[in-house]
């Protein structure tokens, strides 16, 4: 079963279960996945990569507005639970994430294995590494990580 059509299913028991919360989650994302596929210029299929993105860039927009509503103490508490709520569902979506440790070593790798030296190049670090794990490795932990093992940080 594609990824998609899990969706449909999503939304159907949510529905039938009364779950307004992740009925309104699956809509957004269902939504977000039609404006690409209605989106001009786009000629490809809608496939599980393709929804894995839509689910992926949602979650980042949704693990930033949460940092704002943090800060905003009290008053943006509700809010924020709210954000919670659609990033942990959408974690659950997506592949799991490398901790630390195994981002590091990759980086490591990477580096030995194009021999790079000049702390300019982190940007080709992060490349390989994301051509190598794709979305496992976060690409803002995997530029901090290059940085600092080749000097610049």
């Amino acid at each position: 079963m594609s990824l998609e059509e899990d969706l449909t299913k999503q939304l159907t028991a949510a529905l039938k279960a009364k779950d307004g919360k992740t009925a309104n989650l699956v809509r957004m994302i269902k939504t977000r996945i039609m404006e690409r596929r209605t989106a001009e210029g786009f000629s490809g299929v809608v496939d599980d990569a393709l929804v894995l993105d839509v689910v992926s860039t949602y979650k980042k927009a949704m693990e930033k507005a949460k940092k704002q509503f943090d800060d905003l103490g009290e008053r943006g508490a509700e809010q924020a639970a709210e954000l919670s709520f659609e990033i942990e569902w959408c974690a659950k979506m997506l592949p799991a994430q490398l901790d630390a440790a195994e981002v590091r070593q990759a980086v490591r790798d990477a580096i030995a294995e194009a021999k790079l030296t000049d702390p300019k190049m982190a940007g080709r670090v992060v490349g390989m590494v994301k051509k190598k794990l794709g979305d496992r490795a976060d690409a803002a932990l995997v530029k901090k990580i290059a940085e600092e093992l080749l000097g610049g940080a």
